[in-house]
């Protein structure tokens, strides 16, 4: 038995659940879906997921039915394991080319594995047959998400108006995408590391600072971990304030959500605008919106915050680009995958080298938004390897795409970090 095989036997015998997933991960693409399946279906037992290990059982007894295949596949694709459904998912159909039902489920695990290029290969091969709702339209929107701009305008070009109304808003988002994209395009940008202009052109938002560090190593301006602190709060507030002013914005009022952390955002952002401060009221217009991490936002905020107002500007000070919220920000401070607030406990170190833990700050929203106005806004050197991104650069940007933003329509999830790619924690 192949040595990886057997150290993902070796985890799944010791009940590591989260380690053999770890493991399959890296190996799943690289052996026969029939070897692979009982080691998913014991990990399916020990998440507790039946469906799942039933399904993995169907297949290690008969991995050449296609059937068999696509529920294996799905199972895998419900359960957040799209890797494990790939390689599936493509067996199936090798067996069965001409099931759209198959060519569907593997499309989507591979947009969930932001593998959009293989996507638009997979759909290119059965391009003939393609119906444009929604199979010429996904390819339109993976060759997007690739960074093929040419042939997502090309293949949107193509799509006649949908008969069925579930499509319509789909379409304006597609639509909506590919001008952004244009527009960034004509300003000579939009290359596989300009953050900020695909962020503009697949969000419809604008990214107000890039990490500096490790843009060459593999994060292209997004942060892994970010200890945050109240300079880079205010520092977030002020460039808001730049981009509010390079687009000719001038809303009327800060709109304040409930959370502690977004208040003390929101009653720092009113003093740095200069605009009075009030709770926030859905539908209302002219106002900035603030927000510290849209993530730890309730159910009902999100319903009233996906819909735009006139004039309505949603700042997200931190953005998690690795499982991003269900609304889409206007501004977003900084992209991070883990992030500790400046009001959380935090590891530290000693002086004589050992881990403690400094408490979380428990001061009143107004007492933390103090401290947020009292902090120095100097952004961090970082290594050096960042792009040089001046206020003057952002200002810039904004003023040329000041058209286009806000963007109208609702404030819709994406998913995928698009053409940019940076590293990440598994």
């Amino acid at each position: 038995m192949d040595s990886d095989l057997q150290e993902a036997w070796a985890l799944a015998d010791a009940g590591d659940a989260a380690g053999l997933m770890r493991r399959l991960r890296f190996t799943a693409d690289r052996f026969a879906v029939g070897d692979i399946a009982p080691l998913a279906g014991r990990a399916a037992e020990l998440a507790g997921f039946a469906d799942l290990a039933e399904a993995a059982a169907d297949v290690a007894a008969d991995p050449g039915r296609p059937r068999a295949l696509y529920a294996y596949g799905y199972a895998c694709v419900e359960r957040g394991a799209s890797f494990l459904a790939v390689p599936a998912l493509r067996a199936a159909l090798s067996l069965d080319p001409g099931s759209s039902e198959i060519l569907r489920e593997l499309v989507a695990a591979l947009e969930d594995e932001h593998r959009h290029g293989d996507a638009v290969s997979v759909l290119a091969e059965h391009e003939a047959e393609l119906p444009p709702w929604p199979d010429r339209y996904l390819l339109a929107y993976n060759a997007l998400m690739a960074g093929d701009l040419a042939r997502a305008v090309a293949e949107s070009a193509r799509l006649p108006f949908p008969e069925d109304e579930y499509w319509v808003p789909v379409r304006g988002r597609l639509s909506g995408m590919l001008a952004r994209a244009r527009a960034v395009r004509d300003l000579g940008r939009l290359g596989d590391r300009d953050l900020r202009g695909w962020h503009f052109a697949l969000t419809g938002g604008v990214l107000a600072t890039l990490s500096p560090y490790g843009f060459d190593e593999g994060m292209t301006g997004r942060y892994a971990y970010v200890s945050d602190g109240f300079g880079t709060c205010l520092y977030g507030l002020q460039r808001l304030r730049t981009v509010l002013e390079a687009a000719g914005r001038s809303p009327r009022t800060v709109s304040l959500l409930p959370g502690r952390g977004d208040r003390a955002l929101g009653l720092a952002a009113s003093q740095v605008l200069g605009l009075p401060a009030g709770p926030f009221v859905p539908g209302r217009a002219d106002t900035v919106v603030i927000a510290y991490d849209l993530g730890e936002a309730g159910h009902d905020l999100l319903v009233a915050l996906h819909g735009r107002a006139d004039g309505q500007v949603l700042y997200e000070h931190a953005t998690c680009w690795t499982d991003p919220p269900a609304v889409s920000a206007d501004v977003n401070g900084l992209l991070y995958q883990t992030v500790v607030a400046p009001w959380d406990e935090r590891m530290r170190l000693t002086a004589d080298g050992a881990a403690d833990r400094t408490p979380a700050d428990d001061r009143t929203a107004e007492e933390l938004a103090d401290e947020i106005l009292r902090a120095d806004p100097a952004p961090d050197d970082g290594d050096g390897g960042t792009p040089p991104d001046t206020d003057e650069a952002l200002a810039g940007f904004v003023a040329a795409v000041a058209p286009l933003w806000p963007a109208g329509g609702p404030r819709d999830r994406v998913r995928s970090p698009g053409p940019v790619r940076s590293s990440r924690f598994l």
